[in-house]
């Protein structure tokens, strides 16, 4: 099989891969197998080391990596840099701390001695997504490698040239070969994979239908996983809310990545005291947000991944509009070379509509109302989805009251836009996934926690 990236803003081909053949998959499979045992035995400072250098070369390559997502899958230039900039902060988060979080833990208990280890399980497969093609890697790799883990990765077949130019990242780094693999493979490999004696544990960030099947297949593999799957984040306005401020903040989390986010803001739930003026204010801007050629530093909005996703995108305004749904801004389909979609906004969206009821992966935005605080919660929670949420309101105490014990997410922001951060966990609930990554709890995820009890 031969893999074809295309620049969604040109429609231009880019490079074609072709694939690993079966016998050239398990060696590098058995190679990583083969360096764990070495790997796992080196000292946190000699692992630290290299991922301090992994984080220099991101930093003297950031152009370069930006420019690569730029063209495989249509990431804003200053947003790719941001992208590599936080790559490089996680690798020094985990160099900083790894050691820290893997630290015997002593419990007292009746044993002359008790304590808990941490300890490394192999080789971990990451099935990796497009959309943050460096950024969704690196927060896999750098806690995993620390831990004394190898690296398996699967990426997305229009970003395998970001997949290669990452394992050349950890070489250049001086990362043992092996250490980590960059695998070029098709999708339906992945059971087989995943089956292999060699891999001891899965982790992918993707769709909801794509959680399914991985997590169906290492189950039946008796391996651990840790899915981050899809979200339709649901962002409330209540009455007392910073309008101005609310709505800067809501549109910078719809359109962040051309709104190809998974943690990006979907759902806008306001109440209705406040919803014309909200809204007025959303859409101009929305409208301001210029849409092009991710090259052009000037552009906001770069173009969709892929024509399927430009397509699929369309369909669902397009159902939205015919089930009732009124397009405030936005909403036609550009004519022209390119995925491009324009930051289109969506009002008198209700329950049923695939605006309300399905992920949207898009600069479209869902404006709905809410008679009263209550019926927005209602509202937020009402989704198969548990990824972010975010509240917009000047009462912090009740705020943060909901934001606790209410609102069904795995991430809640009062009065900001969820992001990831390196220093707190990060994972979903419901259909969204389970796990965690980042933090200390993220690397706990792969380590076999390990009780030792000593009597003399």
């Amino acid at each position: 099989m031969i893999f074809t990236t295309i620049n969604p803003a040109t429609e231009e081909i880019l490079e074609n891969y072709e694939e690993m053949s079966a016998f050239l998959v398990e060696q590098k499979l058995k190679k990583a197998n083969e360096i764990f045992p070495a790997w796992k035995k080196t000292s946190f400072k000699e692992r630290s080391h290299k991922m301090l250098k992994v984080a220099s070369v991101l930093r003297a390559k950031k152009l370069e990596y930006a420019k690569i997502m730029a063209l495989e899958m249509g990431k804003p230039l200053a947003q790719g840099i941001g992208e590599v900039e936080k790559c490089a902060w996680v690798c020094e988060y985990y160099a900083e701390n790894a050691e820290q979080f893997l630290k015997d833990k002593t419990v007292k208990t009746d044993y002359y001695k008790n304590y808990i280890a941490f300890q490394p399980i192999g080789a971990i497969l990451a099935i990796m997504p497009w959309n943050f093609p460096f950024w969704q890697v690196f927060r896999f790799a750098a806690p995993n490698l620390m831990a004394g883990n190898v690296g398996i990765l699967k990426h997305s077949p229009n970003t395998f040239g970001c997949s290669i130019k990452i394992e050349e990242a950890f070489l250049e780094a001086g990362f043992p070969e092996a250490v980590f693999t960059n695998l070029i493979i098709p999708v339906e490999s992945v059971p087989q994979i995943i089956d292999s004696n060699h891999i001891a544990a899965v982790t992918l960030t993707g769709s909801t239908p794509a959680g399914s099947s991985v997590g169906t297949n290492a189950g039946k593999a008796i391996k651990k996983v840790v899915l981050e799957l899809g979200g339709s984040d649901p962002y409330i306005i209540f009455k007392d809310a910073n309008l101005e401020k609310a709505a800067e903040l809501c549109v910078t989390a719809r359109t962040l990545n051309s709104g190809q986010s998974c943690i990006a803001a979907k759902r806008f739930v306001v109440e209705k005291p406040v919803l014309d003026e909200f809204t007025k204010i959303f859409v101009q801007k929305m409208s301001q947000k210029v849409v092009g050629n991710p090259l052009d530093e000037k552009v906001n909005i770069g173009p969709q991944a892929r024509r399927d996703l430009q397509q699929n995108l369309h369909r669902q305004v397009v159902e939205s509009v015919k089930l009732g749904a009124k397009i405030a801004l936005g909403g036609e389909l550009p004519s022209g070379k390119g995925y491009f979609y324009p930051a289109t906004v969506l009002t008198n969206v209700k329950k049923g509509c695939p605006a309300y009821d399905e992920e949207v992966f898009g600069p479209v935005a869902a404006i709905i109302s809410a008679e009263d605080e209550q019926e927005a919660i209602n509202i937020a929670n009402d989704t198969k989805f548990g990824l972010g949420a975010a509240l917009f309101t000047k009462d912090i105490e009740k705020a943060e009251y909901l934001a606790k014990n209410v609102i069904q997410s795995g991430t809640c922001c009062v009065n900001d836009f969820v992001k990831s951060d390196p220093r707190l966990p990060f994972g979903g609930t419901k259909a969204s996934g389970y796990g965690r990554e980042l933090s200390e709890f993220g690397i706990y995820e792969f380590v076999n926690i390990k009780t030792i009890a000593i009597n003399e």
